[in-house]
This record gives C-alpha cells, structure tokens and sequence, in this order.
C-alpha cells in the first residue's frame, strides 16, 4: 500500500469517527440515575401505596418510593402486564389523590438520525466506487484521472544498460538514429547550420527485427529521459481519454526536454482516418488528431523528438507520415548473412560454445531468421545442453534447435504404421529429389519423416545466398519443388493422400502472385490485377471490382496452366530418375532422418548399407559420450556431497588433508 492510498483510507476513517462520535454526542441520555427492581416489587410497592409518583412512558414505569429508598425506580415490561398494573393499582390510587401520575408523548426520532443509516450506506458505497476506480486507474490514483498520460519515465541508469554496441547487424539504421542522439547532445551545431532535427522517426519491419530494442539503444546513448508507451495506452472505453493523455504525454514531456517518447505499436492509434463504419464519434480518430496537432501545430514541441515501431506502415495515416511529424522511415529488416553473424556472436555471450561451432557456418544456416528467432535458437540450444548434462552447446545441438524453432519438437512417441512411413517417406523423397534436380532451387540441407508441429516430416533446403530478387523461373521451379511429393505419390503408391494440402496451397499462391502481381503472364501481360489496399470494413462495402468477368476468367485459367505445366515438368523429371527416388524414400523409412551428406551420398547411388553402419556406429558414440558426461557428473554430485559433509563434522574451513581426500 502506498503512501496515497494510505492518506485516503485515513480520511474516510476520519469521517468515520466524526459521525459516531456526533450521533453519541445528540443521542438523548437519562438524567437520573434508575435502579431495576422485579416486577413482584413493583406491584408489592403500588400495592402497600408506598409511591409517591409514577412516570410512565411506552415501554417502561419510573417510580419515586416514599419510603425507604428515595431513588427512582423502573420496571419495563410488556404492553399487556403495564396496562394490568395501571388499571388495577394505578388508576384507582391516582383517582384518590394518592398518586401523582405523569407520561410523556410518544417520541418519534430525528430527522437526521433517521437518515443515519441511509447516510452510512451511501458513504460505503462512494468508498467501494472510488476504490475500484483508483485500482482500475493504476491503484493510489486521481479518481478523475483518466485522462493522464501512461507513458513510463525510464532512469539513465536503466537505460545505459543497452547502447548501440549491444545492436548489431543494424549498422546503417544505427546511423539514422545516431543523428538524433548528437542532436540532443549538442543542439548548437546543427542549429548554426540552420538545420533541423526530425520530430519524428518512424522504424519499420517485421515482427522481432529489433524495433524497440534499437530505441533503447538510442535512448541510452543520448543520456535524456526516455517516455515509453503503447499505442494501445491511449485508447479506452471512455470518449475523449485519448486525446487528453496525448495532451498530459507532452505537457509532461516539455518539462523534462530535450526528450525521447518512444510510442510502441503505433497502428493501434495512428489507422487512416474515414476507414470506420459508421458516422458516429470515433475515439481512435480524436486521438490521432490530438497527435498530429501535438506533433506539428501550432505549438513548440522543440526538443522533443518520437520514435515510433510498427510492422503495419500501409495502414497508417497520410498525415502521420508527411514530414514535419515523423520525417524519417528507418526500415528494420530481416538481418543478411553478415548480420546474422553479427547478431549471433551477440547473444552467444555469455553461452559456452563447443570448439566445433562456426559462427559463418551457423549464419548461413539461418536464413531469413530474425534477431529474436536467432536469440530463441541459441536459448533452445542452451537448454537442450543443460537438460542432456553437457559441457557445452556443440554444433549437433544446435542444429537440432534450428529444426525445433522452425518445424517444432519432434513427436517420436506417435505411433505411425508402415503404410503411412512409407507414404511419408517417399512424400518427402520426392520432394528431395526434385529439388536436386532442378538447378534453380535451394539445396537440400535435412530430410527426415518423423513428425513435427502438424507436420508428419519435412524437407528443409537452404539457399546458397541471400537473395533481394527472384525471378519467374525460380518461382516455377519453385512450383515444381512443391509438387514433388504428390507427384511421388501417385507414381509410386497409385494413389494420393491429404499431406500435399499445404504443398498445393502455397503452389496456387505462387502461380496467382506469378499472373496478377509481377506480370509474368504471357496472355495476360505486365498488368497488375492484384489489390495492394488493406480492407477496411467501411470501405469494403463501397469498393467497387475493376476487373471484369472476362478477365477474372483468364486469370484463373492462366494460374491452372502454370499448375498444370509445372505438375507434368515434375512427372517427367520423377519418372527419369525413379531409382534414386527409391533410394532415398528407402534410407529414409530405414534411418527416419537424413542429412545433406547422407541425402546426397543415396542421391549418387551409394549402398544404404554403409550409411546404415556408420549411422549405427556414430549413434553408438553418442551414446557413449552422453554416459561418460553422466558419470562425470555423479562423481561432482559425491563429490560435492563429501564436502558438504566434512564442513558439518569440521566446521566452515575442512582441514587440507581432507580437502585432498575430496
């Protein structure tokens, strides 16, 4: 509990006190002292006309005796025994003259008092709202603050922990963003030169490219506060909330300028606006607004420059992006061979790799990898070592957790019969084989039937070379890749299975993106037909087609003719070279799991039974080695024991003839 809420809870508490306290203070009090006598007393007493007077009121008699004990009496009683006592001993005394008798008119309670209850639940339930509010506000809050800004104030000591020697592979975007880091420390040169610093820059790319780690690096490396914050901070189910915690984001700002504000995710505030159905207030369209404004109106926002991620620009709005706002697109893409390098050498710091790693080699294995699934492969390696006992993080183990981020965990538990091995196995094989045949494919680099994710085996190829371009007789060698295992299938087995669903999909796609993207059709020609605009719901109902019928026919008869040629092009090709599709559909129901060696060695016709042995032989090794890694690691475990227990029979320091029996 923080000091606020601690201060608040003392208040209501106080007030608390303040109303008993007042309904103690006002409640009527009796102001002579009574002594209860029984009821046999009291009628013993009217009866020996021993009262002098008798007071009497709804629920109770009050007596002054006029002998003996001088005090006021009383007895309460029900309503049938008061009326029994009055008219039997009462009533005929006071007709006498005897007894003087006296009541008071029924008293109804106070306003106020009454209302005391309803007061009280009132005041609980003010309470229970205001806490709920402040603890859905952030807890110790404003009651009313909604409209403050969420955005978190990083310490320079936090931040220093990331600088751009902590980036790597990102050397031209650290150049962009290094600009901005010598602007804040010496505003006066640019200023001479009658330049101007961007208000803004806008990082772009794909999911895990490092977007939000490069603007910690940036912010470490100015030494200025850092604003960190979500798109989807400003946005909430109460109508002008947005746009006051834009307002409060940079009122907060200009106070501790010059500043970064680092806006993370920015397309869940900054869509294009008009894209909504519907005429009514758009809470996501007041907030951009109040954002455009804030960053170039009328206002100064000097010294105070956005950085903004996302991996969603096409859906931004044109006014967020014009210069003046965010003057700068910093593209963050997938790393190339170098950059892999580089990034791998990063997060295998403080990880203990074996002498057999190559680092260039691994690189090359992970092609189209991004910073985050390279620091995901290297923690899975880590683990697996751990989990096996090993020393160190050998090439093997790699390789293994480079399958699992891409295919994931094996399933060597799931019971598969013969016939679907044998189907999966050539299923694969031909996709291998038609991939080696083809000049302008990938090399195979692992082919294995033992099922993964939702996959029942996979054949992993890997380029040679990054590449920036492909062109369409790579893409129909592409096709003619992906159509190798149903192509085997129905050369082989007679008969074709539901595992070339995805094998088709992905080959459809490629052929439409062939006719309608990149205008590699010879009937249709270079026309693009596909549609670049993202559907938004209010625009979907009034986008009109701007392709005809007849055209959206041609289309799809083209697609169906690349499909077609490429199917009979693997046929022919499977067809001439169906003893190494039976080599290696043979190796693999035999050794489940091929690698780019063994594949090849089959490919060329070697006898499986030598790959069978020097499998056996090198499974055999293995084996030999993880048992010698578990014995060494019993003798540590004694070990440690002997010490443990000669420090409890000697104390903290064992004597060093013990420390040499250890």
């Amino acid at each position: 509990m923080n000091r606020k809420t601690a201060r608040g809870l003392g208040l209501y508490f106080a007030i608390f006190l303040i109303i008993m306290a007042a309904v103690f203070f006002f409640y009527d009090k009796p102001e002579d002292p009574v002594k209860e006598i029984p009821f046999s007393q009291m009628i013993t007493e009217l009866a020996n006309e021993n009262v002098k007077s008798v007071h009497m009121d709804q629920t109770k008699f009050q007596a002054v005796l006029k002998k003996g004990d001088t005090s006021v009496v009383s007895y309460s009683s029900t309503t049938l025994e008061a009326d029994a006592v009055f008219q039997q001993y009462i009533m005929p005394q006071a007709e006498a003259g005897k007894l003087e008798v006296t009541s008071d008119e029924p008293k109804e309670p106070s306003w106020w008092l009454s209302m005391l209850p309803t007061f009280l639940i009132l005041l609980v339930f003010i309470g229970v709202w205001i806490f709920f509010m402040n603890q859905t506000q952030g807890g110790g809050g404003k009651v009313m603050g909604f409209g403050k800004s969420r955005a978190q104030l990083h310490k320079q000591e936090d931040l220093k922990k990331v600088t751009f020697d902590d980036v790597a592979g990102l050397e031209e975007e650290k150049e962009e963003l290094a600009e901005i880091v010598d602007f804040l420390r010496d505003p006066g040169k640019y200023m001479r030169m009658g330049a101007r610093i961007p208000k803004g820059v806008l990082l772009v790319g794909p999911p895990g490219t490092g977007k939000t780690y490069i603007s910690k690096a940036t912010a470490g490396e100015a030494g200025v506060p850092f604003y960190s914050i979500s798109g989807s901070d400003f946005v909430e189910m109460f109508v002008g909330v947005g746009a006051s915690r834009v307002r409060d984001m940079f009122t907060e700002a200009k106070k501790n300028k010059p500043c970064i504000v680092f806006i993370d995710e920015i397309d869940a505030v900054g869509r294009k606006r008009g894209a909504g159905l519907g005429g009514g207030h758009d809470e996501r369209e007041q907030t951009l607004n109040q954002l455009l404004v804030e960053m170039d109106g009328f206002g100064e926002n000097e010294g105070i420059i956005v950085i903004a991620a996302t991996n969603r620009p096409d859906v931004l709005d044109p006014a967020l992006l014009r210069p003046g706002r965010f003057d700068r697109q910093v593209v963050i893409d997938v790393p190339d061979l170098k950059g892999r390098e580089a990034i791998i050498k990063v997060h295998s710091r403080n990880k203990p790799l074996a002498k057999d790693v190559n680092v260039e080699t691994l690189a090359k294995r992970t092609p189209g990898f991004t910073p985050a699934d390279i620091e995901n492969m290297l923690n899975e390696a880590a683990i697996l070592t751990a989990r096996n006992n090993m020393p160190s993080i050998d090439m093997d183990t790699i390789e293994t957790a480079i399958t699992k981020v891409i295919a994931g965990p094996e399933k060597k538990s799931r019971i598969i019969s013969d016939k679907e091995k044998r189907l999966t196995a050539y299923h694969e094989a031909g996709h291998a084989v038609v991939a080696t045949l083809l000049p302008g494919t990938d090399k195979v680099h692992q082919v294995t039937i033992i099922p993964r994710g939702r996959a029942g085996g996979f054949t992993m190829t890997l380029p040679e070379e990054d590449k920036s371009y492909i062109t369409k007789g790579e893409m129909f060698d592409s096709i003619i890749h992906l159509l190798g295992g149903r192509v085997a299938e129905q050369l082989v087995l007679d008969d074709i299975s539901t595992g070339a669903s995805n094998d088709i999909e992905r080959a459809t796609n490629i052929a439409r993106n062939m006719v309608t993207r990149y205008g590699m059709s010879d009937s249709i020609g270079p026309v693009n037909y596909s549609s670049e605009e993202e559907v938004f719901l209010g625009r979907d109902f009034s986008t009109k087609k701007n392709i005809s019928e007849a055209v959206t026919s041609e289309i799809d008869h083209e697609i169906r003719r690349i499909i077609e040629d490429a199917y009979s092009k693997t046929v022919e090709l499977l067809e001439a070279n169906m003893d190494k599709l039976h080599a290696v559909a043979a190796g693999l129901i035999e050794l489940e799991t091929l690698d780019a060696e063994q594949f090849e060695r089959l490919f060329n016709g070697e006898p499986l039974e030598n790959l069978k042995a020097e499998e056996d032989a090198r499974q055999s090794e293995k084996a030999r080695q993880q048992e010698e890694v578990r014995r060494k690691a019993r003798e540590r475990a004694e070990r440690e024991e002997q010490r443990k227990i000669l420090q409890q029979n000697y104390g903290e320091k064992a004597r060093p003839q013990d420390q040499e029996d250890i």
